[in-house]
């Protein structure tokens, strides 16, 4: 694969290589990649978090109804 990024991604790879941190630009755009992907995998984690503290405020404040197990065992014939 050959990949055009430009003299200012250049210049970080460059420096990242002189400073040890990899050693090579493979090793830089893996490390790059894997990076990335921890980042959104912890965004999609805080974005449910997020969506869950919002559905347990709505059930504190009475917004959302709640069932028992022993109602929805009988509401689905269990």
């Amino acid at each position: 694969m050959n990949v055009a990024l430009g003299t200012p991604y250049e210049v970080i790879m460059t420096k990242l290589i002189e400073r040890g941190y990899a050693g090579n630009q493979t090793e830089v755009i893996r490390q790059a990649l894997m990076a990335y992907e921890r980042q959104v995998d912890q965004e999609e984690v805080e974005l449910v978090n997020k969506a869950i503290e919002l559905d347990m405020q709505d059930i504190r404040s009475s917004k959302a109804k709640t069932y028992s197990l022993a109602e929805v065992k009988k509401k689905l014939k269990l």
